[in-house]
């Protein structure tokens, strides 16, 4: 009876965060904003996903937030990794107060940085460039926090014994070391890919052309194009096609979530 009580809040939980997703794909089939009066206007027409792709570049927005999440997202997972295993298994001098730092930055608001950051594209001549989108999302303190955590729990006759065998540190890491750390890993990607696959403030201040606009910049300037109604079939059926890449991601990446990670060491 427990067991079935638990289940069923489970299920209960699920069908509330799906719902959403369901209304949001019935409106762009219905493309009539009096889906909201009346629910049985749905017309299960395609015609709203065919329209955006004739009032605003879709594909191009969706090619540039491609290579932006795809590129900040291999970025952010090896620099993470490689830093992360550096402060949990290589010491050197002031190593702790460089993590500490590290971790400070965390706390810091993303609206802080956004001058700073501004003013260093523009010195760099990166504004409207796949620079500006990527480079400054390569660097985190999260990722590195993460991977740090977990290369701790790294078993040290492990690292022993592939030293013994003769890899030296480098070898060490990419070889034994990242195959233990994949669960966390695989987390770091999927957040980091899901978190810029949907930035929307960065991207808008610097990008100014639709040649380098990301989806979600490019799903604000549809909704607010000198319309005097809102379409809210195309809406949402740019909404539904925003939202595949980051449940392809997460349905591709959930398997390695789960660590099950045995002893690597025989007795």
């Amino acid at each position: 009876m427990k067991k079935f009580f638990l289940y069923s809040i489970l299920v209960i939980l699920a069908l509330s965060m799906l719902l959403p997703f369901l209304i949001m794909f019935l409106i762009s089939l219905s493309g009539d904003e009096s889906i909201f009066i009346n629910y049985k206007n749905i017309n299960l027409s395609f015609c709203a996903y065919k329209n955006i792709f004739h009032s605003i570049p879709v594909i191009k927005y969706f090619y540039n937030s491609t290579i932006v999440a795809l590129f900040t997202t291999i970025g952010q997972v090896l620099i993470s990794a490689l830093a992360g295993y550096g402060f949990a298994r290589l010491k050197f001098k002031g190593s702790n107060v460089l993590f500490f730092i590290i971790v400070l930055t965390m706390m810091i608001p993303p609206q802080v940085n956004i001058v700073p950051l501004f003013y260093l594209m523009s010195k760099l001549n990166w504004i409207n460039t796949y620079q500006a989108l990527i480079v400054p999302g390569i660097f985190g303190g999260f990722g590195i926090f993460l991977l740090r955590q977990y290369f701790l729990n790294f078993s040290q006759e492990v690292e022993d014994a592939s030293k013994l065998d003769g890899c030296n540190s480098f070898q060490t890491f990419y070889k034994v070391a990242l195959p233990y750390a994949t669960p966390a890993l695989a987390t770091l990607a999927i957040f980091t890919f899901v978190t810029t696959w949907n930035s929307f403030m960065w991207p808008l201040i610097v990008t100014n052309t639709d040649s380098m606009r990301t989806l979600s910049v490019g799903l604000t300037v549809f909704k607010s194009s000198f319309r005097e109604i809102t379409l809210w079939g195309e809406l949402m059926a740019c909404s539904c096609i925003c939202s595949i890449p980051s449940i392809i991601v997460f349905l591709i990446g959930k398997k390695y979530l789960i660590n099950t990670q045995e002893g690597a060491v025989k007795e």
